[in-house]
């Protein structure tokens, strides 16, 4: 029973996963969408801990190797794509290289996940809410930031965006942050929307985890107690073979 049980994603994972389809869908705008500083400022900044991130796992994974050399034969090209591509490193074209070796690790990881998705669909499904929700609010930052471009706009840094972004989807709203323009409200109401959805998908599931938690443990004391009848008929049984 136990063997037919698909893997649990851990939260290593499921980081891995976020990361790899972030990095997808960020070099897309980076390379199609004409970008201001701030928004090309705060791709950076994720880029960068991406980068550190990816690096950790190159060494998980390098030291849970059972052969170092073997795992180094194609785990170097991931410690490749694991370089920050920052300007102040001077590598010229080999930052887009770079990239582009990240978003070929990423595709691997993003197709191990689908796997699993069809494995186990119910854990499944909570990996891709909260993937949802940490892209929504990136990418609605990135946004944010090249949408609110007028002199009185409140949200001018990559930090002032992603704060927004944050309690907006949480639908917290403190409302020290605020978009001014059309556009900027435009995002906020789809950002709005989409964290009713998400975090009431979320809540449904953790009750329901609860639920199915309760079930399998009233199925398991209903096993107990079959199984001490079962042993008491047999016991009635032996003793009436005696009588």
């Amino acid at each position: 029973m136990n063997s037919t049980t698909p893997p649990k994603l851990t939260l290593h994972q499921l980081i891995m996963l976020v990361m790899s389809v972030y990095v997808v869908i960020a070099l897309l705008i980076r390379e199609l969408v004409p970008m201001n500083e701030q928004s090309r400022q705060l791709l950076d900044q994720i880029d960068t801990g991406i980068c550190f991130y990816f690096l950790y796992d190159f060494f998980l994974r390098l030291y849970q190797a059972p052969n170092k050399w073997e795992f180094l034969r194609w785990g170097w090209i991931d410690l490749l794509a694991s370089i920050p591509a920052l300007d102040w490193f001077r590598l010229g074209q080999l930052v887009r290289v770079f990239r582009i070796l990240r978003m070929v690790r990423s595709f691997r990881s993003i197709r191990d996940f689908i796997h699993y998705l069809f494995r186990d669909r119910a854990n499944g499904t909570l990996a891709v809410v909260l993937l949802s929700s940490v892209l929504l609010m990136i990418f609605g930052a990135i946004a944010i930031l090249y949408v609110e471009r007028v002199p009185e706009a409140n949200i001018k840094t990559p930090s002032d965006a992603l704060w927004w972004a944050f309690v907006t989807i949480t639908t917290v709203g403190y409302g020290d942050r605020f978009p001014i323009t059309t556009a900027g409200r435009l995002i906020a109401a789809v950002l709005m929307v989409a964290g009713v959805g998400l975090f009431g998908t979320f809540t449904g599931y953790v009750a329901n985890f609860f639920v199915v938690d309760e079930q399998e443990q009233s199925d398991s004391d209903m096993q107990i107690l079959i199984g001490e009848v079962r042993q008491l008929r047999q016991k009635i049984e032996d003793m009436e073979k005696k009588l």
